[in-house]
């Protein structure tokens, strides 16, 4: 049980006694185990003897696939939670009662609809992910309900991911596997990183952890984001901050792009035609941010006629991307499967993120990275 102190009373002379009243239980619900650690229960619960936990993968599953949901995330979750056999009675009942009496919920896949009339006790959720797009339909942005996200558990692993592509694509990796597969003995000459420019579109802590990547080796680094109003240099690692006004020139200026900005209804088709043409011929883009933010058909079109260079492309419009679509076969792309905040660290500093949330929520401390749902981040 947790403690609290409300009031201390002079029982003796020079003595007070602090009286203490006990508080109820605090019902955490997990209802995603998708990206924990084995250890993740043994480390929530172990924070205060309070604590009531309860994991909802297997009663989140089960309620998706008798509503017909798909797609990615169902897919990981279902891998997670194998399937409650279909005779098992009140698994509908049992995960009702799992929302109805949660105070906390941690995920790190997606929510059920209508959460807020399902949990309405529910005061914090914790989003194991720092996108939002995927926790839109849960009706949960429309309450008063207090949200944080992940937002800096993935830098590392999605900034190394974009260099990466980087790497892949400035030392011509294509040609390098055809030249093994053919055992064809080839020299030819390859992109120097070190004095390019690399532009990033968001600076957030992937951007920022990019940065630091990027000035590691050697490069001027430049950026756009959205709280910028003139030209700055104020960010450590970064040489030169443009406003959003000024993407293009931005762009104009890079040899190597990388997309590090959250979904928002300002982000959506930000990287059109227009942006495309601006950049330079030689230069290359790389997105491990969300699909929506660069229009996919003008993408395509600057890589086929020759706008940009090449594309290191870690997220689409459409997820799983289509076997059909054209992505997979230029020569001029790599691409991966919405992997980039994967890693064999991840899952941890997740949990640790959440773990300090719970212990600053219990101690009624303000909490890190709170969503401010005007800025959609």
């Amino acid at each position: 049980m947790r403690w609290r102190k409300v009031s201390s009373v002079l029982s003796r002379p020079g003595l007070r006694l602090i009286v203490a009243e006990q508080m109820n239980e605090l019902n955490v619900l997990v209802l995603s185990r998708v990206g924990l650690p084995g250890t993740f229960f043994e480390s929530i619960t172990g924070i205060d003897p309070g604590i009531s936990l309860k994991d909802g993968s297997r009663q989140l599953a089960e309620w998706l696939r008798k509503g017909g949901k798909t797609g990615r995330a169902v897919e990981r979750l279902e891998r997670a939670a194998p399937p409650i056999e279909s005779d098992v009675p009140g698994v509908r009942e049992d995960f009702l009662s799992m929302l109805a009496e949660a105070e906390v919920i941690f995920d790190t896949l997606l929510l059920p609809n209508n959460l807020p009339h399902l949990a309405p006790r529910l005061r914090w959720v914790h989003l194991g992910s720092s996108g939002l797009d995927a926790y839109l339909p849960s009706g949960v942005f429309e309450s008063d309900i207090t949200i944080t996200n992940s937002r800096g558990a993935h830098a590392v692993a999605m900034a190394e991911h974009a260099f990466g592509f980087i790497f892949m694509l400035a030392k011509r990796a294509e040609r390098l596997l055809e030249n093994k597969r053919e055992k064809r003995w080839d020299r030819f000459a390859t992109m120097e990183l070190r004095e390019k420019t690399l532009g990033l579109v968001g600076l957030g802590a992937i951007g920022t952890e990019t940065a630091r990547l990027g000035k590691g080796i050697g490069m001027k680094v430049v950026a756009t984001r959205k709280t910028a109003l003139t030209r700055q240099a104020d960010v450590a690692g970064v040489d030169e901050v443009y406003p959003v006004s000024e993407l293009c020139e931005m762009l104009a200026r890079s040899d190597i792009v990388v997309i590090a900005a959250p979904l928002t209804s300002e982000t959506r088709g930000m990287i059109g035609e227009k942006e495309l043409r601006s950049m330079k011929t030689g230069a290359y883009l790389i997105n491990i941010a969300r699909g929506p933010i660069v229009n996919e058909s003008c993408l395509v079109r600057a890589l086929k006629e020759g706008w940009i260079a090449g594309a290191g492309l870690d997220v689409f419009e459409t997820e799983p991307l289509p076997v059909e679509n054209e992505l997979w076969m230029l020569p001029n792309v790599v691409l991966s499967s919405h992997g980039s905040p994967e890693s064999d660290n991840h899952d941890q500093r997740t949990l640790d993120l959440f773990c300090d949330n719970l212990k600053r929520y219990l101690r009624n401390e303000p909490l890190r990275n709170v969503i401010e749902r005007n800025k959609g981040y």
